[in-house]
């Protein structure tokens, strides 16, 4: 096991691995921008360094200043929480050239499978149902030859990120230039690579996830589904699981079939895998996250599983102590992402508590959310025996949360729970249409 570990993050995600470190045994190290340091991971770890401006460009994406900073300090590995390089493949083959693990798949695996086309190519041949779709596009002219083969309506998304980021619907050959132009300017900002493909646009649909953790002696565990459809710009909002349309009977089929796939491309590590599902219930895949997802916490309440550790041990080589029997699935858990609504200094914060309410965050008294980075200020969680049950949990908890001196968007949470549509589980991703 690590006795040492580099966080490569902030905000909330920085203090989640940092708890789970400290619960392990394990000294951290933080790693911050101008901006950040006064914040909360740079208090909580052992040690913390200073890798640049406020910018992300500057810091957190620097991929030289996060080695050497774990080389000084002597870090025997780096978690690359979520965002920012988790899913680059060139800082994990830097990591292992400096002799660093890196906590995640290895660069070849996240290689191949972080570009949409080639796990899509990869995951039909393992069995699953994928969104029919192109390659990386290389010019406006094969975008217009693929759209009329596809069929409009179809949707260009980033070959080499996610987030949201470098996604456009496009109805009609009229709108196909300049979507393709501001699609591939989108990813190349954000992912340093304009490579963008097609796919059949598939609607009304939900998006489903399955969460699923693996290690290198080839077991696969899948800890359930999570229904991730209210979405605002390709933003999630609020998650939950179990996807409460999904029968247990399709539940058992997917989790089958997914442990199946995830084995037959001997991927180890945590993942994702996220589909659409369509009115008749049908699987598309989509695409793999191969990291740890924002929305964790939400699968880690259902089923008392610590993602975190377990991508810690499966990362040192420690094999899974349990298998897919051991994964209880019964109850609702749902969470809601708490968003800046703009910049502020945090003047009081409270925190509602009781039985199966967890609320993760970086904000403190005095805190300052920036311009710089994401507006995501923390996650509100929350467990119960039945899904009406979770629904009102929530509501209390958001009634009860406080944070003065920044607007939040607790408002808007309370108004999608109260909605018919949410109540009944039958949204999809046209919620906000």
């Amino acid at each position: 096991m690590f006795s040492k570990i580099l966080i490569a993050n902030r905000g909330e995600i920085a203090v989640r691995i940092i708890r789970a470190c400290k619960e392990m045994g394990i000294l951290t190290v933080a790693v911050v921008s101008e901006a950040d340091k006064a914040a909360l991971h740079a208090a909580l770890a052992d040690e913390c360094i200073c890798i640049g401006s406020s910018s992300s460009a500057d810091s957190y994406l620097r991929m030289d200043r996060i080695v050497s900073a774990a080389l000084l300090t002597g870090a025997q590995a780096i978690h690359p929480g979520y965002g920012f390089l988790s899913e680059n493949s060139e800082f994990a083959a830097l990591c292992r050239k400096n002799g660093i693990a890196f906590i995640g798949p290895s660069a070849e695996n996240m290689q191949q499978l972080s570009n949409k086309t080639e796990i899509k190519r990869r995951m039909s041949e393992a069995g699953l149902s994928c969104i029919p779709g192109t390659p990386p596009l290389k010019s406006l002219a094969e975008a217009e030859k693929n759209a009329e083969e596809i069929g409009y309506p179809v949707m260009l998304k980033a070959a080499n990120g996610g987030g949201g980021r470098g996604i456009r619907l496009v109805n009609s050959r009229e709108e196909l230039s300049d979507a393709y132009s501001s699609s591939v300017a989108e990813a190349i900002a954000a992912f340093g690579s304009g490579a963008v493909y097609m796919e059949k646009y598939i609607w009304p649909a939900k998006h489903v996830e399955i969460q699923i953790i693996a290690d290198e002696t080839g077991r696969c565990v899948v800890l359930g589904d999570r229904d991730c459809s209210i979405q605002k710009r390709h933003q999630k909002i609020i998650e939950e699981t179990t996807a409460p349309t999904v029968s247990a009977e399709k539940r058992a089929e997917m989790i089958d079939k997914c442990a199946a796939a995830i084995k037959k491309i001997g991927y180890f590590g945590v993942g994702t895998l996220e589909f659409l599902l369509d009115e008749s219930g049908n699987f598309w895949f989509m695409e793999m996250n191969v990291r740890l997802q924002v929305e964790h916490a939400v699968t880690e309440m259902l089923t008392q599983t610590d993602l975190v550790k377990w991508q810690i041990r499966v990362a040192a080589g420690i094999p899974l102590s349990f298998t897919q029997r051991d994964i209880d699935m019964n109850g609702s858990a749902i969470e809601c992402r708490i968003n800046a609504l703009r910049p502020g200094r945090v003047s009081f914060i409270h925190v509602p508590s009781g039985p199966f309410v967890r609320f993760d965050t970086y904000l403190t008294g005095g805190a300052e959310v920036t311009r710089f980075y994401d507006p995501m200020v923390g996650k509100m969680i929350v467990y119960a025996g039945t899904r009406e049950e979770a629904i009102r949990k929530m509501k209390a908890s958001l009634c009860e949360l406080v944070i003065s001196g920044v607007d939040i968007n607790i408002e808007e949470l309370l108004s999608i729970l109260e909605d018919e549509r949410f109540a009944s589980g039958r949204y999809d991703l046209s919620f906000f249409d």
